[in-house]
């Protein structure tokens, strides 16, 4: 009914004469919250349909070809996905692109551009509403079920990425994207003044990780919803949870040739997509050495590209959490605990560094290790009171690996500088404290530290629509997702000014 009314609202504003956006009562009417995040207690019908969806995954391996438009495309370099926990389940068997194929994705998604991006926004939104509802409904055990085999989540990891924050991203950008429509600038008589928010004039390579299902179906999505064409190169360790998202936007209504799903050696990808002229973006979450490569491969290819390319990348970072004499030590350990071994420290917010003061750390010491040693590392689809499992691979330390240094207590400031100049990341960062001026000195000193700065709670956990994400530094360019900026990022605005009347005589009446 909203998109109906967003319609009929563009209509009788073209009537009328004014520019076909939309009006802010009509703008206004789309309201989203946050996904539930289900808990899958004993008996419960969510439980029971991820049990189910668990068992038919059982031992099966889902063929995922290229999808070039309509067309299913295979070629000879085949690969395989295994479940982290379980080697010998090939859980997806997919195949890269090569480059004549790459560039076959680049020409069909450039052919769809301009019908596209010429779809009202609302039109474009209702693609992805329809998908959040399909996530939140009857596609909700499927694809919690292949991020945790394929990536290794349990339970509840996949339930607030794969579930809770995919239809937050796709609800909210929906939401800001038809709110960005209605901020117009101001009007003089005899001339109205109008913003349109294109796309982009070319294509966007999407490059997503493997830890967040989420993350690569909102690197892929937010531009398109902008009327963006793209180029998903989704993680090879991602591949089963990534395919399932993309064949739910093809469900929910969108186009072929908008978002061409091509599996790919890095090198050769950034390679190809780097060197097309037509490539007006990139959107990347991963490691700081490839973003730096891309970055410079776009450096070195600026004088064939049609126009500035738009970078957007989230490199990580060496989190802290900064803990004050103040503070409550309760807080503390369970804070700390979810926050580095959680997923098994594989989040980009993961806190890997804590900072102890000399008279607290004994007894955080032995709560920590105290708790540790209850924790249960497992198979998250066979048992369900598993707190982590296997990390994805056996190539960089991306795991539950924690570094204390204990300092005096007197010395927190001095701390504090230390807290911001060890690492060169600025993503996210705790302070956990009592005292009101610790905490005022605390958010002073490390302004810079983190883009994402929790007070008395952990470094990960962001929810799409309450806290943005992304940090500075070496930890990327801090376009915040999740936020009502972003998609912002996607578009390339035309103001456009018509006035209503003859403009009269060239002279200036001073020249009288």
């Amino acid at each position: 009914m909203l998109l109906r009314s967003a319609a009929l609202c563009r209509a009788l504003l073209a009537r009328r004469g004014r520019a076909a956006g939309l009006c802010r009562r009509c703008v206004s009417s789309l309201q989203v919250a946050n996904e539930p995040v289900l808990a899958f207690t004993q008996g419960s019908p969510e439980r029971d349909a991820l049990q189910k969806a668990l068992k038919e995954l059982k031992g099966r391996t889902e063929a995922i070809p290229c999808v070039v438009g309509d067309e299913e495309v295979w070629t000879s370099d085949v690969r395989y996905q295994a479940s982290p926990f379980n080697h010998g389940h090939k859980v997806a068997k997919f195949c890269y692109a090569d480059k004549a194929l790459l560039h076959r994705a680049i020409g069909a998604a450039l052919a769809a551009r301009k019908e596209w991006d010429l779809k009202p926004v609302a039109d474009r939104a209702q693609v992805f509403l329809k998908a959040a509802d399909l996530l939140s409904g009857p596609r909700r055990a499927e694809v919690l079920a292949k991020t945790m085999v394929g990536q290794g989540k349990t339970v509840i990891q996949a339930e607030i990425d794969a579930a809770a924050e995919l239809i937050d991203f796709f609800r909210f950008n929906a939401k800001f994207a038809m709110e960005l429509e209605g901020e117009q600038p101001l009007s003089v008589p005899p001339s109205t003044n109008s913003m349109l928010y294109r796309g982009l004039e070319g294509f966007v390579a999407a490059i997503s990780p493997f830890n967040f299902t989420a993350i690569g179906g909102n690197l892929a999505g937010a531009p398109a919803l902008m009327g963006n064409v793209v180029l998903w190169k989704p993680s090879d360790t991602a591949m089963l949870a990534s395919y399932a998202v993309y064949r739910i936007l093809r469900e929910a209504g969108l186009p072929p040739n908008i978002i061409q799903f091509v599996p790919a050696d890095g090198p050769t990808f950034g390679d190809t997509v780097t060197s097309s002229e037509h490539l007006c973006g990139i959107n990347f979450t991963g490691s700081v050495p490839t973003f730096k490569h891309l970055w410079k491969q776009v450096a070195q290819n600026l004088d064939r590209f049609r126009t500035f390319p738009r970078l957007a990348g989230e490199c990580g970072g060496k989190n802290f959490h900064f803990v004050h004499r103040s503070a409550d030590v309760d807080s503390v350990v369970s804070g700390t605990l979810r926050s580095a071994f959680e997923y098994g420290g594989q989040k980009c917010s993961a806190c890997s560094r804590l900072y102890a003061p000399r008279s607290l750390w004994p007894q955080i010491k032995g709560r920590l290790l105290e708790e540790l040693g209850g924790i249960k590392v497992g198979n998250p689809a066979e048992d369900f009171g598993t707190f982590f499992s296997a990390v994805i691979d056996a190539k960089e330390i991306f795991g539950p690996v924690l570094a204390v240094y204990v300092y005096p207590d007197e010395e927190y400031k001095e701390t504090l500088r230390l807290v911001d100049s060890t690492t060169s990341y600025g993503l996210t960062g705790a302070v956990f404290a009592q005292d009101k001026d610790v905490l005022r000195e605390a958010t002073e000193l490390l302004r810079h530290a983190a883009g994402n700065f929790y007070i008395n709670d952990k470094s990960t956990g962001s929810v799409v629509g309450q806290q943005p994400f992304g940090g500075a530094r070496a930890s990327g360019t801090n376009d915040k997702p999740g936020g009502p900026h972003y998609v912002l990022r996607w578009t390339s605005p035309q103001v456009i000014k018509e006035t209503h009347g003859p403009l009269g005589d060239w002279r200036y009446p001073y020249m009288q």
